[in-house]
């Protein structure tokens, strides 16, 4: 069962980047960061009375959570916004090899013959995908990048791996229900202190009226918990779940080609192939 609900998951974060693109399209990064957060703790307001009763060092872990959370979104932004999307792309994916890393250091994981397979294959598609010889050529012929915006991307790969691993510890002692009801408080409360501070623009009721965000909400709500409760189930590895992620990927890219009319696809379409071979065999 862990195992179908964090492909679910993987689905349902390759859809949000869908959505967050046409979201967007009308309303800048913290306006729609903030508004979509708001809008998904409101959405599970109605389980607030299940999540009360948490011991007081948990609401320090997922505070602590959040915060990775908020600074992994914020240093993947600038980083992406200075550099060739094609060196981001290799530098993502680091993410698939630090959650790997944590799930074997730290959760005491073994990697088994079909896993290894699984993760290069997984890698080498996704490498393929994001980086390239065209690529490779054209991110060396440009501008060099400011070493600080590679740490940037490194940073927020780093995070989200951190962030994984918390999810799985944290679902050792609470809910699935406690752990989405502060997580989503006190990210929300990142974001309201970080307009607060930096005064950043906000077009409140043009972020309120856009119904991709709306939409936006509904899916990280349904997919962190999904997330949250494969976690927490016997027998759920970080390692074999950082493989099944990865569908988010496969389901921008069907997107692009068959939603979108993007042209030139099939390479895209191929490198797909490899990461759902990857997938499977993992899993195993």
């Amino acid at each position: 069962m862990w195992v179908w609900l964090v492909l679910l998951y993987g689905i349902l974060k390759g859809v949000r980047e869908i959505v967050k693109k046409k979201a967007l399209e009308k309303n800048s990064t913290i306006e729609v960061l903030f508004m979509y957060t708001f809008l998904s703790f409101v959405m599970v307001l109605p389980s607030a009375g299940s999540a009360m009763g948490t011991e007081p060092r948990f609401y320090f872990y997922i505070a602590l959570k959040s915060f990775v959370i908020f600074l992994a979104w914020m240093f993947s932004f600038r980083a992406i916004k200075k550099m060739p999307i094609s060196l981001y792309g290799v530098l993502d994916l680091s993410r698939v090899l630090f959650a790997t890393m944590f799930g074997v250091a730290v959760l005491q994981e073994t990697l088994g013959f079909f896993q290894v397979m699984g993760l290069i294959l997984v890698s080498a598609g996704l490498l393929l995908l994001k980086y390239r010889p065209g690529s490779i050529r054209a991110a060396a012929a440009g501008d060099a990048v400011e070493a600080r915006y590679v740490v940037m991307a490194f940073a927020s790969c780093l995070l989200n791996a951190v962030s994984g691993l918390l999810d799985k510890i944290l679902m050792r002692d609470i809910t699935s229900s406690q752990l989405q009801f502060w997580y989503l408080l006190f990210l929300t409360v990142f974001y309201l202190l970080y307009i607060l501070i930096s005064r950043a623009p906000v077009n409140w009721k043009r972020a309120f009226c856009n119904r991709w965000v709306w939409l936006l909400s509904l899916l990280i709500v349904i997919a962190d918990r999904a997330l949250f409760t494969a976690n927490g189930m016997e027998g759920s590895r970080i390692t074999v779940m950082t493989l099944l992620k990865q569908a988010g990927c496969i389901v921008t890219i069907l997107a692009g080609r068959f939603l979108f009319r993007e042209k030139n696809t099939t390479h895209k379409l191929v490198c797909a192939a490899v990461i759902i071979a990857g997938i499977v065999i993992g899993v195993r």
